[in-house]
């Protein structure tokens, strides 16, 4: 392995000829372990390390293993780019780049009579924006998930935007949101869902206003808004 990269959601592992393509699903994890150690029920794939064993005498070699309990995920071999993989070719931009803003968002949405919340989820859009960092993003901008995409401003989407890379650095700081069994590499709950504004709080007062937090279904997915806040 040279080099782990990433692309929406899928992980990029960088290997002499080609790259593994990894998507680890709802509740994958990729664990260091020793050479030897015997799989769990739930253990899929073992990749060995090369080189892993040298970093003194009698070190035991290491192999990165896949754990799939609900088998969601994938592990895919490519020897061409991959981002040319069928997998990856039609993703959109990353949130957190330097390419996306609200000039490039404003741009993305002017075709789309859908609804803002179901366009931010639509990964050959943007990237990342799930469903709890979608309404939680919408939140903090001020607009109401249900307004079709089209129809917002270029001000509003620079507004959308700025909240989008809010959100989700504040849960890359918190580790995520744990709502069944998420654990980071170190095997700790992330704790973001303690700060969420609206998602999973529907008739809950709103943080700023107290009105009563709502709740709809868009796209077969539950939506968390606040009816006063957002516009």
């Amino acid at each position: 392995m040279r080099a782990l990269t990433r692309r929406g959601k899928y992980l990029l592992i960088d290997c002499d000829g080609g790259h593994l393509i990894v998507h680890l699903g709802m509740s994958g994890s990729l664990r260091l372990v020793d050479a030897g150690t015997p799989p769990g029920r739930h253990d899929h794939i073992d990749i060995a390390l090369a080189g892993s064993g040298e970093s003194g005498a009698g070190a035991s070699p290491r192999l990165l293993r896949l754990r799939d309990p609900r088998r969601f995920g994938a592990v895919l071999w490519t020897e061409a780019p991959p981002n040319a993989h069928r997998l990856m070719r039609h993703l959109g931009v990353e949130p957190l780049s330097r390419e996306f803003d609200g000039a490039r968002l404003h741009r993305l949405t002017r075709p789309h009579r859908t609804s803002i919340k179901q366009f931010l989820m639509d990964s050959r859009r943007v990237v990342g924006v799930g469903n709890i960092y979608a309404s939680e993003s919408l939140f903090l901008a001020g607009i109401r998930p249900q307004t079709a995409a089209r129809r917002l401003s270029l001000e509003r989407c620079t507004r959308l935007a700025a909240a989008i890379r809010v959100t989700l650095r504040a849960a890359i700081r918190a580790g995520g949101s744990s709502l069944r069994d998420y654990v980071d590499s170190a095997g700790a709950l992330g704790c973001f869902q303690t700060q969420y504004s609206v998602y999973d709080r529907n008739g809950e007062p709103c943080r700023r206003c107290t009105s009563p937090i709502r709740r709809v279904v868009q796209g077969q997915r539950a939506t968390y808004y606040c009816p006063r806040c957002q516009r």
